[in-house]
């Protein structure tokens, strides 16, 4: 309403201001006209006087002193102002006088002709006036209809606030109406719907991800307190060789899944903690390699790992080889395959296995957390099924990729791909 009034009034004063000037130009013009036309019959009639007509306004003017009129009424400002045109006040209305200089039986005179402006005063005063109430009018008619158009728009905007403003945390599954307008109204309804449907499914799994760890934190707890409590009471039972080292297997599995939750945590966040640096995967693969052989059981093949540089935090890239390793250590029958090769643009890294292989239809799953096949379930054979879901995070915080294939070796295989390093 402010700017519409601004507008407005701007505007009127302008219009007021060319029309008044427009009117006035054209009495100037009929005054104008009205002197040549009386000097014009002075010179034919070769006289020195005005002819009397009442309906004109004349003046005879000789060296600024007034020798004729048309009008005794008419008072002429003293002395006489220069100029075309300049306005007197006869009858007390202003009259616009025009003057033409004209030369009769060797006298110079001017005749000057008025032109009343009352007309044209009471014309510019009731446009005025017409404005001055239709403006406030039409301002407040347009505040009017904005307000209720923009409030008519606005009212899905306010549902659906009020809607959100409503939800609690535990009503995540509740959505907001959408409106069938298919505008921006529809697509806003659309958009907080999604919202709401990200939130619900990142409480879901922070809630099974809370249940999960807790499951698996209690199973190594409650090892321990059996013992102790079978030692407790009966000592002649326990054995201490055995308790120490049940307490020191079930404590280090512990230490192992709360560095896991950890890990993952501050995964979730996209923080490392460490700067990035160029990494040679390779070195990282033959470690393994040097690794396994030295605790035998397996045959381990490395003819495939080739010199490649990746750049990323070397700890965590590193707990991905050492990951992927492990899940083809528990799962291996008899090789364990690494390789590793580049194209200048992106790293390639291979861990296959000849066990059993992973059903198709199970891949999808074995990256999400705590999740562990029927063949993996034990306890000392399956792990605590977050260790692919700390490669996959991992992997995707490097910008890279991993996928579970068939192995040649007759089991699984996962290739995991990371840009290449900009030093290689």
């Amino acid at each position: 309403m402010l700017a519409v009034g601004l507008f407005l009034g701007v505007g009127s004063v302008a219009f007021v201001g060319l029309f008044s000037a427009a009117l006035r130009s054209g009495v100037e013009q009929s005054a104008s006209a009205e002197a040549e036309s009386a000097s014009a019959q002075l010179v034919a009639a070769d006289v020195t006087t005005l002819p009397e007509d009442d309906g004109r306004l004349l003046v005879l003017v000789e060296d600024g002193r007034v020798v004729d009129r048309t009008d005794d009424e008419i008072e002429l400002p003293t002395p006489i102002p220069d100029g075309d045109v300049f306005v007197s006040v006869v009858d007390d209305e202003p009259v616009v006088f025009a003057s033409e200089d004209v030369d009769v039986d060797g006298r110079d005179l001017v005749v000057l002709a008025g032109r009343s402006l009352e007309e044209t005063d009471d014309a510019v005063g009731l446009v005025s006036m017409l404005l001055l109430i239709a403006v406030p009018v039409l301002v407040a008619l347009v505040g009017g209809l904005t307000w209720l158009l923009v409030g008519r728009a606005l009212a899905p905007v306010e549902r659906i606030r009020r809607e959100v403003s409503e939800l609690g945390a535990g009503e995540l599954h509740r959505r907001i109406e959408v409106p069938v307008t298919g505008d921006e109204i529809g697509r806003l309804a659309g958009t907080m719907n999604g919202m709401l449907e990200r939130l619900e499914d990142a409480q879901t799994a922070q809630r099974r991800f809370v249940s999960d760890a807790s499951h698996e934190l209690r199973s190594p707890l409650a090892v321990i307190r059996q013992y102790a409590e079978v030692a407790a009471l009966h000592p002649d039972r326990v054995d201490p060789a055995e308790l120490s080292s049940t307490v020191l297997e079930e404590g280090a599995r512990m230490q192992g899944l709360v560095e896991s939750l950890l890990l993952l945590a501050k995964l979730d966040e996209g923080a490392t903690g460490t700067a990035r640096r160029t990494v040679d995967v390779d070195d990282l693969l033959l470690a393994e390699a040097v690794r396994l052989r030295s605790a035998g059981g397996l045959r381990v093949e490395s003819a495939a790992v080739a010199a490649a540089r990746v750049d990323g935090d070397d700890v965590l890239l590193a707990r991905v080889v050492r990951n992927l390793v492990d899940n083809a250590v528990r799962h291996a029958r008899s090789v364990v395959r690494l390789g590793c090769s580049t194209d200048g643009r992106v790293v390639r890294i291979s861990v296959e296995e000849d066990g059993p292989g992973v059903p198709v239809e199970s891949r999808a799953h074995v990256f999400e957390r705590f999740v562990r096949l029927d063949e993996g379930r034990s306890r000392d054979a399956g792990g605590s099924g977050l260790g692919l879901a700390i490669v996959a995070d991992v992997v995707r915080l490097h910008g890279g990729s991993i996928e579970l294939v068939d192995s040649a070796l007759g089991g699984a295989a996962f290739i995991v791909t990371l840009p290449a390093s900009s030093a290689s």
